[in-house]
């Protein structure tokens, strides 16, 4: 009849493959890279902010346990974005499902899937970026990708509870209910899972990279490259961007705290016994590189202000902005033999960017955390 509104029904999908065997194929492979991300992100994020006392119990063995980590939880994430994309274009047609709450395990699996599907795009969409070092909102990265991972985590553990009758029954090729779907649509649905096998091997291929340097010629998506930067190394924080203006040799001064305190010029530091070590600096963005670094052990310089072997020591940078102008070391990584406050990268004089006059690197330890332009050592009871 003229002037009445034609009824509004929900579309219906008629492409194939929107099935819960290609979720279920799909979701084996994305279900263990959020594991793995999420597992790889927990340890950074401790090692990076360790609770309570733990930080006196952080190893700094084995020297590249940071730099594998943090590469497997970047090349994870990376990874896990075709495969999300793959797996929603698989299940969004439920989304228009009718009627919207059948039952209250259909309104479970309705809300994990909404929280799980906003986390983790949310966590992926956030950590590109921040492996750009694009900040382009005004939360804090660092705490609300920690804690909206927890929230990712406790979805996928209930969608996979809810859904795990359905699991079950596609999990392989001759599971009942894949038995039960069109015997036609398996050559395409396996080769769907060849292409998107495909473009994670791609992703993978064109930024791991970074930290996996035998990779690192393959280097085509990641922003970082190994071997590129002032001293044949990449640099995340500039001298510039930290503040950090012209420091004179002959006025600069390390002021070490403690129950002898001293202060040293720089050419003291230089006239003390300098110590060379190879260790990689590993950051967060995901990108690594070995390098090696020469100066004066920690140890030595806080033993002689009268640190007790169990002292934990603050370093602070010169910088005048930015995070992590602060950070603190256990005593183990202060005791280690291979923490050094380096003097020289590669056989130079360190340049402004990479922290002149004096930077610290320590084994298994952020990027982050290896501070720049060093002006305190403080020893801490």
């Amino acid at each position: 009849m003229e002037g009445m509104k034609p009824r509004v029904f929900p579309p219906v999908f008629r492409g194939r493959l929107h099935d819960a065997r290609t979720a279920t194929a799909l979701g084996r492979w994305l279900g263990p890279a959020f594991v793995v991300c999420f597992l790889t992100g927990l340890v950074s994020h401790v090692l990076q902010h360790p609770p309570g006392g733990l930080a006196d119990h952080l190893p700094s063995r084995p020297v590249w346990g940071y730099r594998l980590t943090q590469g497997l939880h970047v090349a994870s994430g990376t990874a896990a974005v075709p495969l999300l994309l793959a797996k929603l274009w698989t299940v969004y047609p439920r989304l228009f499902a009718w009627p919207a709450l059948r039952s209250v395990r259909h309104a479970l699996e309705r809300l994990s899937v909404a929280v799980l599907v906003a986390g983790a795009v949310f966590e992926l969409a956030t950590g590109l970026l921040n492996t750009a070092q694009w900040y382009p909102w005004p939360f804090s990265f660092v705490p609300v990708h920690y804690a909206v991972g927890w929230l990712v985590v406790g979805a996928l553990l209930l969608h996979v509870a809810v859904k795990l009758p359905d699991i079950r029954a596609h999990w392989t090729r001759r599971s009942p209910g894949t038995l039960a779907l069109p015997a036609r649509d398996a050559p395409d649905r396996r080769s769907l899972l060849a292409a998107v096998g495909a473009a994670v091997g791609a992703v993978t291929l064109t930024t791991v990279g970074q930290s996996f340097t035998p990779l690192k010629d393959l280097v085509l998506l990641a922003p970082r490259r190994p071997g590129e930067g002032p001293q044949s190394l990449p640099v995340n924080r500039t001298a510039a961007a930290a503040g950090v203006g012209r420091i004179d040799a002959e006025e600069y001064r390390l002021v070490v705290t403690g129950p002898r305190p001293y202060t040293l010029t720089l050419a003291d530091l230089r006239a003390l016994p300098q110590h060379d070590v190879d260790l990689p600096i590993a950051c967060v963005e995901g990108w690594s590189q070995s390098a090696r670094w020469t100066g004066v052990r920690v140890r030595d310089l806080v033993e002689r202000a009268g640190a007790p072997a169990d002292a934990r020591v603050r370093v602070v940078s010169l910088q005048l902005r930015g995070g992590y102008r602060v950070s603190e070391m256990g005593h183990g990584h202060v005791r280690d033999p291979l923490t050094l406050l380096a003097l020289r990268l590669n056989g130079q004089e360190l340049v402004p960017d990479h922290g002149y006059p004096a930077r610290l690197i320590a084994p298994d330890r952020p990027g982050v955390l290896q501070t720049k332009w060093v002006g305190r050592l403080e020893v801490l009871a």
